[in-house]
């Protein structure tokens, strides 16, 4: 397992698709740390960047290289190796370099220039969102042959988890204005990870006030190291549960 790991992580490090992206995201986040005089300011520029390109560029990137894997995945389910294991063999070398390629562009900067708590939440919540997309994306490659297919149930998801989603949201707050949503908010927030990530990188830079009642919600129940440490757990859940229903999915799948 630990060979196919390497072989995988080697392979995607060399592409040009993982330096340019490495690259694109370090310019930016030098650039923007650069134009800011504020350190705080370029960390919450730098948030809306990556809460949109991360998860797209990790489910994207992780349904191409799953069909354009597909002769190498048959070559190892034909030797005497475990199919759990060349199917998590092959996500953690996805996601471990899509999650490199990101500490490099963005942690770097954000470590040098604002030395911090912020900075960690921001790169750890980057990292998580490497993972759980990328595990989604091995999830719509598993549930069709189909190539085109794969790569719009991804984008459909992408688009869902970082555009759509938040407009429900608002749409079910406003109309149930009348009734007491402090639960149902907690709830609908730990249904998507991307707003989970911003939270929790947001109430750190103590912006709460600027996002009024909700705000204030929130830090209640994440301004401390339990509503930290379940929000980090949400999250896990995100790139567990995904990635377990594809492999099972692959084991019995007619490759």
């Amino acid at each position: 397992m630990n060979k196919i790991i390497k072989y995988v992580l080697y392979d995607i490090l060399r592409s040009r698709t993982v330096i340019g992206y490495t690259a694109f995201l370090f310019l930016m986040s030098f650039g923007l740390f650069n134009l800011e005089s504020d350190p705080t300011k370029a960390v919450l520029s730098l948030l809306n960047v990556v809460l949109l390109i991360v998860p797209l560029i990790s489910i994207i990137f992780g349904t191409i290289h799953f069909y354009n894997s597909t002769e190498f995945i048959e070559l190892l389910v034909s030797q005497p190796i475990n199919r759990r294991k060349i199917f998590l063999s092959e996500y953690l070398g996805v996601a471990l370099s899509l999650a490199m390629a990101f500490v490099v562009g963005v942690g770097v900067p954000a470590m040098i220039f604002n030395p911090g708590p912020t900075s960690i939440y921001l790169v750890t919540s980057g990292v998580f969102l490497s993972f759980i997309f990328t595990s989604l994306a091995f999830l719509s490659s598993v549930l069709t042959r189909d190539k085109a297919k794969g790569i719009g149930i991804a984008l459909m998801l992408w688009f869902y988890f970082s555009l759509l989603y938040d407009g429900l949201v608002m749409f079910i707050l406003f109309y149930f204005a009348d009734y007491p949503l402090d639960n149902i908010t907690l709830g609908l927030l730990s249904l998507n990870p991307i707003d989970l990530g911003r939270v929790l990188v947001l109430l750190n830079v103590d912006v709460s006030a600027l996002m009024g009642y909700t705000g204030a919600l929130y830090k209640s129940f994440f301004g401390n190291w339990t509503g930290i440490a379940l929000a980090f757990g949400l999250m896990l859940l995100w790139t567990i549960v995904p990635i377990y229903i594809a492999q099972r999915k692959f084991v019995k799948k007619d490759l």
